[in-house]
């Protein structure tokens, strides 16, 4: 465990394993952390943002030149190499919906070209031209329009094919007598980037108040935390496209309230942070550990201990060492995921 200051919530990692880039939701900054021999990272400075901008999800572009951080009404963009040399002028612009309010996540194109941020208290995520903000400037031009979601969307990933774009919102509008339901929404990407109000291929339900996703290497498997429910949720990606109603292929319970998860060990383990953000009576924040092996049901393996409330996570580019973000106890917490059974 490694303090931080403020409230830590995303936290992204360099292509070359050197840096660590951690937004302090409380404090206005992203802090800038080199990645040594020790299996934590240290903190070398900070980087403040522009109007007292609350940071909260972070991506990194593929081919590593800018940080994306959301924020407020869109997301603030950094020079990755200014802030890792601690030079002038790292934060490049903020992307802007000026009609919309809560940005919590953050998504970029494989190509780079266009940023995709969830707006919770919005109900959509907006879509903007990030190639044409970094040439011409960060004003009203760069902002494409909105895909319409579901209540309080919160999570997206990126299928690694470029084709789609899923997120998730925690209450789905009219899901019945079955009571509040959340959706995982199937997106064309190629779409969203030209008419995002038109873009959205399916929706489904995805248990109770999802509010991440991750999908597998080979984008055949779409993973979802239902944090109300306590479930990590597993979809095939060609039947969320084909068959939604029978796409869920299997369900298991893990910690209280899980948040933020992440594939380790060429995606035969699933680390997801049960954050017990709301202090469930006799429950406790941890990483629940499941087993994912292809072609078997996936499995509950144990427990590794956290900070309080842990959300998001990064994987160390050679799998070795996954960072998760403590927010409540303002840590970063370090595991070395080779030696998980």
């Amino acid at each position: 465990m490694t303090a931080v200051a403020g409230n830590p919530f995303g936290v992204a990692v360099t292509s070359d394993s050197r840096w660590a880039f951690v937004a302090q939701s409380s404090a206005a900054r992203v802090e800038v952390m080199r990645i040594g021999p020790a299996l934590s990272p240290a903190a070398v400075r900070s980087i403040t943002l522009p109007g007292n901008a609350q940071p909260l999800g972070e991506t990194l572009t593929r081919d590593g030149r800018y940080l994306l951080v959301a924020s407020d009404d869109g997301a603030v963009v950094l020079s990755v190499q200014r802030a890792e040399r601690g030079s002038p002028g790292a934060v490049l612009g903020t992307l802007q919906d000026r009609h919309a309010s809560g940005a919590i996540e953050v998504a970029v194109s494989p190509d780079g070209g266009y940023a995709f941020v969830t707006e919770e208290d919005s109900h959509a995520a907006a879509v903007f031209n990030l190639r044409f903000a970094l040439a011409h400037g960060f004003g009203p031009g760069s902002f494409i329009g909105t895909i319409p979601l579901g209540l309080a969307p919160v999570g997206m990933a990126v299928s690694p094919d470029g084709r789609w774009l899923y997120a998730t919102s925690e209450e789905m509008p009219g899901a019945g007598p079955a009571g509040p339901t959340g959706s995982l929404s199937i997106i064309s990407l190629p779409r969203a980037e030209t008419d995002p109000s038109a873009s959205v291929a399916a929706t489904v339900r995805a248990g109770c108040s999802p509010v991440r996703v991750i999908t597998s290497a080979n984008g055949s498997q779409v993973w979802v935390t239902a944090r109300e429910s306590d479930d990590l949720l597993c979809f095939s990606a060609s039947l969320l496209r084909t068959d939604p109603a029978h796409a869920l292929t299997a369900i298991v319970r893990v910690g209280e309230a899980p948040v933020g998860l992440m594939l380790v060990r060429d995606g035969t383990r699933m680390v997801v942070a049960d954050s017990n953000r709301f202090g469930a009576a006799r429950a406790t924040s941890d990483l629940a550990v499941v087993k994912v092996a292809s072609g078997r049901e996936p499995a509950l393996l144990g427990y590794l201990p956290a900070g309080l409330f842990p959300r998001e996570m990064a994987l160390e580019p050679g799998g070795k060492t996954l960072l998760v973000t403590n927010y409540a106890s303002s840590q970063l917490e370090a595991v070395s995921v080779t030696t998980l059974p």
